[in-house]
């Protein structure tokens, strides 16, 4: 297809791989929510192989509907929001990927990150209650058997206040992950590609992917911690009365010190590298079937250089 018979992307392609993604990583998304929520300084592999003894290997892909329910929502407005005001400055500008300046390809990430934040909160609470279950007693767990009947036990126990829940910092954690994943990997891409003699491939993808993973991660987590607690306890609080984002803070930093902030960060590293690996390959194949190029030029794409005086076009989906 010509660059100028190339139409949009779909705005749903970017949910749909991010889903297929988790499908492979969804088990890190566990630990690292169970991580989040118990109060313990136990690490990651012993965590990991406590409740794999306790529970089966079965156990740590429980909750896997609620995570493609937030996949769906979130990610499909995270990514399509972003190509949408990115496509439209291109076209009512008339410039180049490369030409659009690095202060409105943030400000396009950061937004389309926060609308994503709020579209996906509901899904993201039920999210968060089933892959805590695991971590706590029976008797606390919130026992809901697929996304679906989650959400509707939410709203007719709780009331649709409840899927406001933890939206502050979900919105942070939102427009945070957006920003530092677009900024950094098209910065190490871009430097790589530039500076040294490799060639625009696989190897490129992971490296560029692993540096953004990490910030995304560091930048990201205490905005991630403090949406897990709050909205994991929310349903607890109808026993007494509910805790802010203030004295959540308080009881963690009494009991577990500064370093609460950060807990999960393992987990949480070791499912945001290779899912955002996985999401460019299954891109890429959805593209395909669709019969769109996913390297060559189109309205949502950034110029940078294969090679010193080379130009490259590289997708920013990130």
């Amino acid at each position: 297809m010509a660059n100028g018979q190339q139409g949009r992307q779909p705005f749903w392609l970017g949910g749909a791989a991010a889903c297929m993604a988790a499908c492979f990583t969804h088990p890190l998304d566990q630990m690292k929510y169970r991580m989040q929520v118990q109060v313990s300084k136990q690490n990651m592999f012993r965590a990991l192989y406590a409740f794999a003894s306790r529970d089966g290997i079965r156990s740590l892909w429980s909750g896997l509907s609620a995570s493609l329910l937030r996949q769906s929502t979130y990610s499909t407005t995270r990514f399509g929001v972003y190509n949408y005001l990115v496509g439209e400055m291109r076209l009512r500008s008339g410039k180049n990927p490369a030409e659009l300046s690095s202060s409105f390809v943030i400000a396009c990430a950061g937004l389309a990150g926060g609308i994503a934040g709020i579209v996906g909160n509901p899904s993201e609470v039920v999210l968060v209650r089933m892959c805590a279950d695991g971590a706590k007693p029976t008797a606390q767990r919130f026992g809901y058997t697929n996304a679906i009947q989650g959400l509707m036990r939410v709203w007719r126990e709780e009331g649709l206040r409840t899927f406001s829940r933890g939206l502050a910092p979900n919105i942070a954690r939102s427009v945070l992950m957006n920003v530092s994943q677009i900024a950094t990997y098209a910065a190490v891409k871009s430097r790589l590609l530039s500076a040294t003699s490799i060639e625009d491939g696989v190897p490129v993808h992971i490296i560029s992917s692993l540096v953004a993973g990490t910030v995304a991660t560091t930048v990201c987590a205490p905005a991630d911690v403090l949406k897990s607690r709050i909205q994991s306890s929310a349903a607890a609080t109808a026993k007494g009365p509910k805790l802010s984002i203030l004295q959540i803070m308080q009881r963690s930093l009494k009991v577990e010190g500064l370093g609460f902030l950060m807990k999960g960060w393992t987990p949480a590293w070791l499912r945001l590298t290779p899912n955002t690996v996985l999401m460019f390959v299954f891109m890429e194949q959805l593209q395909r079937l669709l019969d769109f190029r996913p390297w060559s030029r189109s309205r949502t794409e950034f110029d940078l250089p294969t090679k010193k005086g080379a130009v490259a076009t590289v997708p920013c989906k990130i």
